[in-house]
């Protein structure tokens, strides 16, 4: 094998490995300057997030009738503390309290979550409504839950019906 040969055939090797390099270079890059949306926090569903110090309410949403009409809450509160402590969900003059071990997430409303019940819903459905989640340390954060009825299958379910009128 004569010199320019091997010379040639290094050449295309090492420009072979170069271009790699480089086209590896460019897409690692993409990940440098655009944050990998999935690790991000976010609401999955039709509900709202909701961050108070170590505790986070996810998926918040009520669920009634129409204005006026008893509501229910559904979602969940989650304590990703290291210590044990409790939330409160105020919604007007309705209040609902839970004690959240270190670690736990209590689930609200559907088949098997806690009861989150509301006397009487101020919007109708498609507003919002103020809620304030408060928890230990972190105080009061305040946020617009929406309001929902019956007319997605999956929440037809769940909506309370006012009591009949006699």
């Amino acid at each position: 094998m004569t010199a320019p040969a091997r010379t040639r055939r290094l050449l295309t090797a090492t420009s072979g490995v170069a271009v790699a390099v480089g086209a590896l270079l460019v897409l690692s890059a993409c990940s440098a300057t655009n944050p990998i949306t999935s690790q991000k926090p976010y609401n999955a569903s039709d509900g709202v997030r909701v961050v108070a110090g170590d505790v986070t309410a996810d998926n918040l949403l009520v669920l009634t009738e129409a204005q006026g009409a008893p509501g229910t809450v559904t979602g969940a509160v989650t304590n990703h503390g290291t210590d044990p402590g409790s939330v409160t969900l105020t919604f007007g003059t309705d209040e609902a309290t839970f004690p959240l071990q270190a670690g736990e997430t209590v689930l609200l409303g559907g088949a098997s979550g806690e009861v989150v019940e509301l006397a009487s819903v101020d919007v109708a459905p498609g507003g919002v409504l103020p809620v304030v989640v408060t928890s230990g340390s972190a105080g009061a954060t305040q946020a617009s839950v929406p309001v929902l009825d019956g007319t997605l299958p999956e929440y037809a379910s769940q909506v309370p019906t006012a009591p009949a009128e006699d």
